[in-house]
Protein backbone atom coordinates (compact mmCIF):
# COMPACT_ATOMS: atom_id res chain seq x y z
CA UNK A 1 0.00 0.00 0.00
CA UNK A 2 1.12 3.43 -1.20
CA UNK A 3 1.95 5.81 1.75
CA UNK A 4 0.01 8.91 1.80
CA UNK A 5 1.63 11.37 4.04
CA UNK A 6 0.41 14.60 6.34
CA UNK A 7 2.04 17.08 7.45
CA UNK A 8 0.29 18.36 11.06
CA UNK A 9 1.66 21.57 13.07
CA UNK A 10 -1.62 22.47 15.28
CA UNK A 11 -3.77 19.96 17.29
CA UNK A 12 -6.67 20.55 15.09
CA UNK A 13 -4.51 19.33 11.99
CA UNK A 14 -3.20 16.51 13.78
CA UNK A 15 -7.16 15.49 14.89
CA UNK A 16 -8.64 15.89 10.98
CA UNK A 17 -5.51 13.96 9.75
CA UNK A 18 -6.50 10.59 12.25
CA UNK A 19 -10.18 11.12 10.93
CA UNK A 20 -8.94 11.01 7.62
CA UNK A 21 -9.01 7.31 6.48
CA UNK A 22 -6.84 7.93 3.37
CA UNK A 23 -3.97 9.11 5.70
CA UNK A 24 -1.68 6.28 6.95
CA UNK A 25 1.10 8.61 7.86
CA UNK A 26 0.86 11.70 10.11
CA UNK A 27 4.12 13.90 10.42
CA UNK A 28 3.90 16.10 13.45
CA UNK A 29 6.11 19.44 12.96
CA UNK A 30 7.02 21.18 16.31
CA UNK A 31 5.48 21.11 19.32
CA UNK A 32 1.21 20.20 19.73
CA UNK A 33 0.39 21.38 23.51
CA UNK A 34 -2.44 20.10 25.27
CA UNK A 35 -4.16 17.42 23.21
CA UNK A 36 -7.33 15.39 24.24
CA UNK A 37 -6.23 11.23 24.09
CA UNK A 38 -6.21 10.66 20.60
CA UNK A 39 -5.81 6.91 18.63
CA UNK A 40 -4.49 5.80 15.63
CA UNK A 41 -6.62 3.72 13.26
CA UNK A 42 -5.32 0.39 11.87
CA UNK A 43 -2.72 0.79 10.00
CA UNK A 44 -1.78 4.22 11.02
CA UNK A 45 1.83 5.66 11.66
CA UNK A 46 2.47 8.89 13.46
CA UNK A 47 6.22 10.04 13.07
CA UNK A 48 7.92 12.99 13.93
CA UNK A 49 9.73 15.53 11.56
CA UNK A 50 12.62 16.47 13.88
CA UNK A 51 14.34 16.12 16.95
CA UNK A 52 11.54 19.11 18.13
CA UNK A 53 8.90 16.92 17.20
CA UNK A 54 6.49 16.68 20.66
CA UNK A 55 2.47 15.81 20.87
CA UNK A 56 1.50 16.71 24.77
CA UNK A 57 -1.62 15.77 26.29
CA UNK A 58 -3.75 17.66 28.29
CA UNK A 59 -3.65 17.50 32.52
CA UNK A 60 -5.58 14.19 33.51
CA UNK A 61 -6.06 12.54 30.13
CA UNK A 62 -4.07 9.67 28.84
CA UNK A 63 -2.26 9.94 25.19
CA UNK A 64 -1.93 7.93 22.19
CA UNK A 65 -4.10 4.92 21.88
CA UNK A 66 -2.51 2.45 19.11
CA UNK A 67 -4.74 -0.26 17.80
CA UNK A 68 -3.27 -2.71 15.16
CA UNK A 69 -0.14 -2.35 12.68
CA UNK A 70 0.98 1.16 14.21
CA UNK A 71 3.68 2.75 14.24
CA UNK A 72 5.32 5.60 16.79
CA UNK A 73 8.63 6.89 15.30
CA UNK A 74 11.31 9.81 16.51
CA UNK A 75 8.55 11.53 18.28
CA UNK A 76 8.68 12.50 21.95
CA UNK A 77 5.08 12.58 23.74
CA UNK A 78 4.32 13.78 27.09
CA UNK A 79 1.34 13.60 29.94
CA UNK A 80 0.71 13.85 33.17
CA UNK A 81 3.29 11.26 35.17
CA UNK A 82 0.64 9.17 36.29
CA UNK A 83 -0.92 8.41 33.22
CA UNK A 84 -0.37 6.53 30.13
CA UNK A 85 1.67 8.14 27.29
CA UNK A 86 1.14 5.14 25.35
CA UNK A 87 -1.28 2.74 25.35
CA UNK A 88 -3.40 0.30 23.13
CA UNK A 89 -7.14 -0.31 22.44
CA UNK A 90 -8.24 -4.03 24.01
CA UNK A 91 -11.49 -3.73 21.83
CA UNK A 92 -9.59 -4.74 18.55
CA UNK A 93 -8.53 -8.42 17.65
CA UNK A 94 -5.16 -7.95 17.41
CA UNK A 95 -2.21 -5.94 18.33
CA UNK A 96 -0.85 -6.96 14.62
CA UNK A 97 2.42 -5.30 14.51
CA UNK A 98 3.40 -2.65 16.68
CA UNK A 99 6.75 -0.59 16.02
CA UNK A 100 8.02 2.25 18.39
CA UNK A 101 11.49 3.30 16.99
CA UNK A 102 13.25 6.03 18.78
CA UNK A 103 10.66 7.25 21.46
CA UNK A 104 10.94 9.59 24.31
CA UNK A 105 7.80 9.59 26.65
CA UNK A 106 6.61 11.09 30.03
CA UNK A 107 4.12 8.69 31.17
CA UNK A 108 3.68 4.94 31.25
CA UNK A 109 4.43 2.96 28.09
CA UNK A 110 1.51 0.34 28.75
CA UNK A 111 0.53 -2.61 26.23
CA UNK A 112 -1.60 -5.21 27.07
CA UNK A 113 -3.67 -8.04 25.27
CA UNK A 114 -6.79 -8.63 27.13
CA UNK A 115 -10.35 -8.58 26.04
CA UNK A 116 -10.44 -8.92 22.61
CA UNK A 117 -6.56 -8.99 21.68
CA UNK A 118 -5.13 -12.15 21.19
CA UNK A 119 -2.60 -11.98 18.90
CA UNK A 120 0.03 -9.72 17.64
CA UNK A 121 3.91 -8.52 17.78
CA UNK A 122 5.79 -5.62 19.41
CA UNK A 123 8.76 -4.36 18.27
CA UNK A 124 10.60 -1.40 20.34
CA UNK A 125 13.85 0.03 18.74
CA UNK A 126 15.00 2.84 21.11
CA UNK A 127 12.15 3.81 23.89
CA UNK A 128 13.64 6.02 26.75
CA UNK A 129 10.78 6.73 29.54
CA UNK A 130 11.61 9.80 31.11
CA UNK A 131 8.91 10.28 34.16
CA UNK A 132 6.49 7.50 34.63
CA UNK A 133 4.73 6.68 38.19
CA UNK A 134 2.98 3.23 37.76
CA UNK A 135 1.56 2.64 41.21
CA UNK A 136 -1.72 3.91 40.15
CA UNK A 137 -2.28 0.79 38.49
CA UNK A 138 -4.78 -1.87 39.55
CA UNK A 139 -3.76 -4.75 37.80
CA UNK A 140 -0.88 -5.89 39.23
CA UNK A 141 0.52 -9.80 38.95
CA UNK A 142 0.32 -12.35 41.85
CA UNK A 143 2.56 -14.95 43.01
CA UNK A 144 4.90 -16.37 45.84
CA UNK A 145 2.66 -14.28 48.13
CA UNK A 146 2.91 -10.95 46.62
CA UNK A 147 1.51 -8.75 44.56
CA UNK A 148 3.93 -7.15 41.60
CA UNK A 149 3.65 -3.53 40.58
CA UNK A 150 3.53 -2.44 36.62
CA UNK A 151 6.56 -0.53 35.14
CA UNK A 152 6.94 2.81 33.40
CA UNK A 153 7.15 -0.14 30.89
CA UNK A 154 4.67 -2.88 30.67
CA UNK A 155 4.36 -5.33 28.08
CA UNK A 156 1.36 -8.26 29.60
CA UNK A 157 0.10 -10.96 27.61
CA UNK A 158 -3.26 -11.10 30.15
CA UNK A 159 -5.24 -13.67 28.20
CA UNK A 160 -5.32 -16.83 30.36
CA UNK A 161 -5.41 -19.57 27.57
CA UNK A 162 -2.34 -21.39 26.60
CA UNK A 163 -3.14 -21.20 22.55
CA UNK A 164 -2.45 -17.01 22.92
CA UNK A 165 1.17 -16.03 22.32
CA UNK A 166 2.11 -12.28 22.28
CA UNK A 167 5.60 -12.12 20.67
CA UNK A 168 7.91 -9.45 21.28
CA UNK A 169 11.73 -7.91 20.11
CA UNK A 170 12.69 -5.50 23.11
CA UNK A 171 15.86 -3.17 22.13
CA UNK A 172 17.11 -0.24 23.76
CA UNK A 173 14.97 0.65 26.56
CA UNK A 174 15.71 2.78 29.42
CA UNK A 175 13.39 4.28 32.06
CA UNK A 176 14.32 7.27 34.54
CA UNK A 177 17.83 8.51 35.74
CA UNK A 178 19.00 8.54 38.99
CA UNK A 179 18.38 11.71 40.06
CA UNK A 180 14.64 10.97 39.37
CA UNK A 181 14.06 6.97 39.49
CA UNK A 182 10.35 6.37 37.77
CA UNK A 183 7.88 4.90 40.46
CA UNK A 184 6.39 1.67 39.80
CA UNK A 185 8.44 -1.02 38.19
CA UNK A 186 11.00 -0.18 35.90
CA UNK A 187 10.52 -2.67 32.75
CA UNK A 188 7.94 -5.33 33.04
CA UNK A 189 7.02 -7.85 30.91
CA UNK A 190 4.73 -10.66 31.64
CA UNK A 191 2.55 -13.44 30.54
CA UNK A 192 -0.78 -14.32 32.91
CA UNK A 193 0.70 -16.70 34.65
CA UNK A 194 2.00 -20.15 35.33
CA UNK A 195 0.70 -22.49 32.85
CA UNK A 196 -1.40 -20.73 30.74
CA UNK A 197 -0.85 -17.92 28.18
CA UNK A 198 2.82 -17.33 27.43
CA UNK A 199 4.76 -13.80 26.06
CA UNK A 200 7.38 -14.61 24.02
CA UNK A 201 9.89 -12.30 24.05
CA UNK A 202 13.20 -13.15 21.59
CA UNK A 203 15.60 -10.09 23.11
CA UNK A 204 14.58 -7.96 26.45
CA UNK A 205 18.10 -5.10 25.60
CA UNK A 206 17.91 -2.24 28.30
CA UNK A 207 20.30 1.18 28.59
CA UNK A 208 19.90 2.70 32.22
CA UNK A 209 17.17 1.68 34.88
CA UNK A 210 16.49 3.54 37.60
CA UNK A 211 13.68 2.77 39.62
CA UNK A 212 11.72 3.14 42.95
CA UNK A 213 8.59 1.76 43.85
CA UNK A 214 7.44 3.70 47.00
CA UNK A 215 6.21 1.27 49.02
CA UNK A 216 5.42 1.91 52.78
CA UNK A 217 7.71 0.58 55.02
CA UNK A 218 6.20 -2.70 56.50
CA UNK A 219 4.25 -3.49 53.80
CA UNK A 220 4.98 -7.84 52.78
CA UNK A 221 3.12 -7.93 49.90
CA UNK A 222 3.54 -5.76 47.51
CA UNK A 223 7.06 -5.66 45.02
CA UNK A 224 8.84 -4.11 42.32
CA UNK A 225 11.80 -4.93 39.96
CA UNK A 226 14.12 -2.79 38.04
CA UNK A 227 13.98 -5.55 35.65
CA UNK A 228 11.37 -7.39 35.50
CA UNK A 229 10.17 -10.83 33.79
CA UNK A 230 7.44 -12.11 35.79
CA UNK A 231 4.87 -15.71 35.29
CA UNK A 232 4.35 -16.58 31.42
CA UNK A 233 7.31 -14.57 30.48
CA UNK A 234 9.60 -16.82 28.04
CA UNK A 235 12.59 -14.44 27.31
CA UNK A 236 15.49 -15.60 24.59
CA UNK A 237 17.78 -13.15 25.60
CA UNK A 238 17.50 -10.53 28.13
CA UNK A 239 20.90 -7.77 28.05
CA UNK A 240 21.34 -5.24 30.87
CA UNK A 241 23.81 -3.06 29.07
CA UNK A 242 23.89 0.16 31.22
CA UNK A 243 23.41 0.56 35.52
CA UNK A 244 20.13 -1.06 36.51
CA UNK A 245 19.50 0.76 40.41
CA UNK A 246 15.98 0.86 42.42
CA UNK A 247 16.05 2.53 45.76
CA UNK A 248 13.11 1.79 47.89
CA UNK A 249 11.41 -0.67 50.23
CA UNK A 250 10.98 -4.46 48.61
CA UNK A 251 12.08 -2.96 45.11
CA UNK A 252 14.27 -5.92 43.32
CA UNK A 253 16.75 -4.68 40.87
CA UNK A 254 16.41 -8.07 38.25
CA UNK A 255 14.06 -10.46 38.81
CA UNK A 256 12.70 -13.76 37.02
CA UNK A 257 9.35 -15.41 37.93
CA UNK A 258 9.73 -16.76 34.07
CA UNK A 259 11.59 -18.89 32.03
CA UNK A 260 15.02 -17.31 30.56
CA UNK A 261 17.65 -18.89 28.22
CA UNK A 262 20.43 -16.17 28.58
CA UNK A 263 20.27 -12.98 31.26
CA UNK A 264 23.66 -10.90 30.44
CA UNK A 265 24.21 -8.05 32.51
CA UNK A 266 26.64 -5.87 31.48
CA UNK A 267 27.02 -3.07 34.56
CA UNK A 268 26.56 -2.64 37.75
CA UNK A 269 23.17 -3.65 39.88
CA UNK A 270 22.41 -1.59 43.16
CA UNK A 271 20.16 -1.62 45.64
CA UNK A 272 19.75 0.67 47.68
CA UNK A 273 16.23 0.18 49.21
CA UNK A 274 15.01 -2.27 52.38
CA UNK A 275 14.69 -6.06 51.53
CA UNK A 276 15.49 -5.10 47.68
CA UNK A 277 17.55 -8.11 45.90
CA UNK A 278 20.25 -7.74 43.12
CA UNK A 279 19.08 -10.59 41.49
CA UNK A 280 16.09 -13.00 42.46
CA UNK A 281 14.97 -16.17 40.86
CA UNK A 282 11.71 -17.51 41.06
CA UNK A 283 11.55 -19.53 37.54
CA UNK A 284 14.15 -20.98 34.91
CA UNK A 285 17.60 -19.42 33.73
CA UNK A 286 19.63 -21.39 32.06
CA UNK A 287 22.60 -19.22 31.73
CA UNK A 288 23.23 -15.67 34.31
CA UNK A 289 26.31 -13.47 33.96
CA UNK A 290 26.45 -10.76 35.71
CA UNK A 291 29.82 -9.06 34.63
CA UNK A 292 30.12 -6.22 36.68
CA UNK A 293 29.51 -5.70 40.97
CA UNK A 294 26.18 -6.64 42.37
CA UNK A 295 25.77 -4.35 46.21
CA UNK A 296 23.09 -3.72 47.92
CA UNK A 297 22.76 -1.21 51.08
CA UNK A 298 19.22 -1.61 52.82
CA UNK A 299 18.41 -4.21 55.35
CA UNK A 300 17.71 -7.98 54.06
CA UNK A 301 18.88 -7.11 50.90
CA UNK A 302 20.67 -9.53 49.40
CA UNK A 303 23.00 -10.01 46.96
CA UNK A 304 21.29 -13.16 44.78
CA UNK A 305 18.99 -15.65 45.56
CA UNK A 306 16.99 -18.91 44.30
CA UNK A 307 14.11 -19.32 46.42
CA UNK A 308 11.77 -21.52 43.42
CA UNK A 309 12.65 -22.30 40.26
CA UNK A 310 15.98 -23.48 39.09
CA UNK A 311 19.62 -21.69 37.30
CA UNK A 312 21.90 -23.85 35.52
CA UNK A 313 24.95 -21.50 35.62
CA UNK A 314 25.30 -18.65 37.56
CA UNK A 315 28.24 -16.14 37.12
CA UNK A 316 29.07 -13.01 39.09
CA UNK A 317 31.59 -10.17 39.38
CA UNK A 318 31.30 -9.74 42.88
CA UNK A 319 28.88 -9.63 45.53
CA UNK A 320 28.91 -7.06 48.08
CA UNK A 321 25.86 -6.31 51.11
CA UNK A 322 26.21 -3.63 54.07
CA UNK A 323 23.31 -4.01 56.41
CA UNK A 324 21.69 -6.61 59.02
CA UNK A 325 19.77 -9.24 57.16
CA UNK A 326 21.47 -8.52 53.91
CA UNK A 327 22.73 -12.25 52.93
CA UNK A 328 25.02 -12.50 49.95
CA UNK A 329 23.96 -15.54 48.39
CA UNK A 330 20.91 -17.62 49.46
CA UNK A 331 19.93 -20.81 47.76
CA UNK A 332 16.92 -22.83 48.73
CA UNK A 333 16.65 -24.88 45.37
CA UNK A 334 18.87 -26.96 43.33
CA UNK A 335 20.70 -24.99 40.69
CA UNK A 336 23.92 -26.12 38.79
CA UNK A 337 26.96 -24.35 38.78
CA UNK A 338 27.75 -20.67 40.80
CA UNK A 339 31.20 -19.03 40.29
CA UNK A 340 31.81 -15.40 41.94
CA UNK A 341 35.19 -14.11 40.66
CA UNK A 342 36.11 -11.50 42.68
CA UNK A 343 34.61 -12.75 46.20
CA UNK A 344 31.24 -12.20 48.21
CA UNK A 345 31.45 -10.04 51.35
CA UNK A 346 28.71 -8.55 54.03
CA UNK A 347 29.08 -6.04 56.99
CA UNK A 348 25.72 -6.63 58.49
CA UNK A 349 24.78 -8.52 61.43
CA UNK A 350 20.70 -10.24 61.61
CA UNK A 351 17.65 -8.63 60.87
CA UNK A 352 14.40 -8.81 58.84
CA UNK A 353 13.97 -9.25 55.39
CA UNK A 354 11.07 -9.98 53.28
CA UNK A 355 11.12 -13.66 51.94
CA UNK A 356 8.13 -14.74 49.82
CA UNK A 357 5.75 -12.30 51.02
CA UNK A 358 6.40 -13.17 54.74
CA UNK A 359 9.42 -10.77 57.31
CA UNK A 360 11.75 -13.04 58.17
CA UNK A 361 14.94 -12.72 60.58
CA UNK A 362 17.78 -13.54 58.34
CA UNK A 363 21.60 -13.07 59.02
CA UNK A 364 24.17 -11.56 56.89
CA UNK A 365 25.91 -14.88 55.59
CA UNK A 366 27.83 -14.48 53.11
CA UNK A 367 26.65 -17.71 51.38
CA UNK A 368 24.11 -19.43 52.42
CA UNK A 369 22.37 -23.24 51.33
CA UNK A 370 19.23 -23.38 53.02
CA UNK A 371 17.45 -26.88 53.61
CA UNK A 372 16.76 -27.80 50.20
CA UNK A 373 19.11 -25.69 48.33
CA UNK A 374 21.75 -27.71 46.61
CA UNK A 375 24.51 -26.65 43.68
CA UNK A 376 26.38 -29.20 41.52
CA UNK A 377 29.76 -27.28 42.21
CA UNK A 378 30.46 -23.95 43.10
CA UNK A 379 33.40 -21.63 42.74
CA UNK A 380 34.86 -18.20 45.10
CA UNK A 381 37.27 -16.36 44.16
CA UNK A 382 38.47 -13.63 45.60
CA UNK A 383 37.30 -14.52 49.01
CA UNK A 384 34.04 -15.12 51.05
CA UNK A 385 33.65 -12.80 54.43
CA UNK A 386 31.33 -11.34 56.84
CA UNK A 387 32.24 -8.67 59.14
CA UNK A 388 28.98 -8.71 61.22
CA UNK A 389 29.63 -9.77 64.98
CA UNK A 390 28.69 -13.57 65.26
CA UNK A 391 27.95 -13.76 61.78
CA UNK A 392 29.59 -16.90 59.90
CA UNK A 393 30.66 -16.55 56.51
CA UNK A 394 29.51 -20.10 55.41
CA UNK A 395 26.50 -21.97 56.52
CA UNK A 396 25.91 -25.01 54.25
CA UNK A 397 22.17 -27.39 55.44
CA UNK A 398 21.78 -28.70 51.27
CA UNK A 399 24.22 -30.07 49.47
CA UNK A 400 27.25 -28.88 46.87
CA UNK A 401 28.83 -31.29 45.21
CA UNK A 402 32.07 -29.06 44.38
CA UNK A 403 32.48 -26.46 46.64
CA UNK A 404 36.13 -24.35 46.41
CA UNK A 405 36.98 -21.05 48.05
CA UNK A 406 40.26 -18.99 47.29
CA UNK A 407 40.88 -16.36 48.91
CA UNK A 408 40.36 -15.05 52.44
CA UNK A 409 37.41 -16.74 54.13
CA UNK A 410 36.78 -15.62 57.21
CA UNK A 411 34.02 -13.75 60.05
CA UNK A 412 34.53 -10.81 62.32
CA UNK A 413 36.70 -11.57 65.49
Amino acid sequence: MTDIYKNVSTIAELMAAIKDTEVNRIIVQGRLANSSSIRLAPGQAIEGYDEQATLTFAAGQDGLQLSTDNEVIHLRIETSVEHRAIFNDTSVDSLGHIHLFDVETVGQVQLLARDKVRSGHVEVDGLHIIAADARGQSDRPVGFGVHVIQGAFTLWNMQADDQVVISANLVDLSAGHAAAPVLGSGIFVSGPGFGKGRLSVHLLETGPVYSDGRIAPGTPDVITGGVFTVHGAYVDTVRNLAPVVTYGVNDMVLDNWGQVDCWDAEDKITSYGPSGIGFVNFGIVNELRVKAPIETFGQGARGFNVYAGTVNLAEFDRITTHADGAVGVQISQPIGKLEVFRGIETFGGTGDSLVKGVVTTLSAIGLSIKPGGSAREITITGGLIAHGDGIPPLEVHGEVGVLQITGTTRAAT
